[in-house]
């Protein structure tokens, strides 16, 4: 196997710049979207490496809006994650009135910056991050247009086509407007069977669904039904077959590429955050060469959508060895099973410094 983390120092002395000690931190958890779960998940690891890294920290779920309980509730709060998601009808029992009222109130007074532990709608996707802009609050990513253009999967993918990064073919479905034959045609004569059916605007393959041939007759209406419960956009894409990788962006480094290999089936939201379910190699097992390829192409991705601090870069790598990228992750995961955690840690980074290193990018 080819060591692709070759390139760099052992450990990374540029990881702490700043004396980051002290600091009074906000981690906001859970929000209002079909990722409220594995938020509470990342945030419980994240306020505990805030600790470790001599922060303070204080835990805030916006959904409780000006009255919150205590951080022991607020993780305490959700199932544990695994083959389930919060359903809609759970979503929308939350009040988008709450997360406002909570951002403009005094939780957010005399803090040096927010740390988001937010995913998915409201997290990721600009909003949250248009609040603490317009209430003056600093806070950990990328920024209102980036997180917004990051979270749209049919943005995104315009913007890899006109900067030159390799993606699979695609098109969009609007849930007012169209047929299942139309759609079904259009597969036929465009991407061809399998394909991926995904909501334009969710993560951790919420909504998601494979649709094979021969049988796509019983499955595209159900995936485009289950993909419209969460979206009214949807992406109909081609299916890459072959391997799972991904690459973390950390400032203006890329570090090492990570291989996914879910233990069956492919890597869906079960697959994600039950542990054992799936087995990940870092570095993965790539020629250097073809490594720093992925890894110069994640950083390109990264600056096309004029990311901030650090993100994710997910790929399929076909049997032909063509990768493909599938989307830049703006709020990636922190759990223990979480794959920028993974990499960090394959260079000497710890938790904690990797923490420190994404508030100091932030905070420039």
């Amino acid at each position: 196997m080819d060591n692709n983390n070759s390139s760099f120092p052992q450990p990374l002395q540029w990881i702490i710049k700043l004396n980051l000690t002290n600091l009074n931190i906000i981690v906001l958890t859970g929000g209002v979207s079909s990722e409220r779960n594995v938020s509470i998940v990342t945030s419980r690891a994240i306020a505990k490496g805030l600790r470790e890294a001599g922060h303070n920290a204080k835990v805030v779920d916006p959904i409780y809006g000006v009255t919150q309980p205590s951080e022991e509730d607020i993780f305490s709060s959700h199932p544990q994650i695994g083959k389930e998601f919060p359903t809609m009808e759970e979503l929308k029992t939350y009040s988008n009135k709450k997360v406002i009222e909570c951002v403009n109130s005094d939780l957010l007074d005399n803090i040096d910056i927010v740390f988001l532990g937010l995913h998915g709608k409201f997290g990721e996707d600009g909003r949250i991050q248009s609040l603490l802009e317009m209430r003056g609050v600093k806070y950990t990513g990328s920024q209102v247009t980036s997180s917004a253009m990051a979270m749209d999967k049919d943005i995104s993918k315009i913007i890899f086509s006109h900067f030159g990064i390799p993606t699979p073919n695609w098109f969009m479905v609007d849930k007012n407007s169209y047929s299942i034959n139309h759609v079904n045609e259009k597969i036929n004569a465009y991407l061809e069977y399998p394909v991926v059916i995904k909501p334009n605007d969710e993560g951790s393959t919420v909504g998601l669904s494979i649709v094979q041939p021969d049988i796509e007759d019983v499955q595209l209406n159900k995936a485009l039904e289950h993909a419209f419960e969460y979206s009214d956009r949807v992406m109909i894409e081609q299916y890459i077959p072959g391997r799972e990788l991904t690459v973390a962006v950390l400032g203006e480094e890329a570090l090492p590429v990570v291989e996914i290999k879910p233990k069956d089936g492919f890597y869906d939201y079960e697959h994600k955050y039950t542990s054992g379910k799936t087995e990940y190699i870092c570095p993965a097992d790539l020629p250097d060469e073809f490594a720093n390829e992925l890894r110069a192409k994640a950083l390109l991705a990264h600056s096309s959508l004029c990311c901030k601090a650090y993100s994710r870069i997910d790929y399929r790598l076909n049997p032909n060895n063509e990768y493909f990228c599938l989307e830049v992750n703006t709020l990636p995961g922190m759990t223990e099973l979480s794959l920028v955690p993974k990499a960090a840690a394959a260079v000497n980074i710890s938790f904690p410094e990797l923490l420190n290193k994404i508030i100091e990018l932030s905070l420039k």
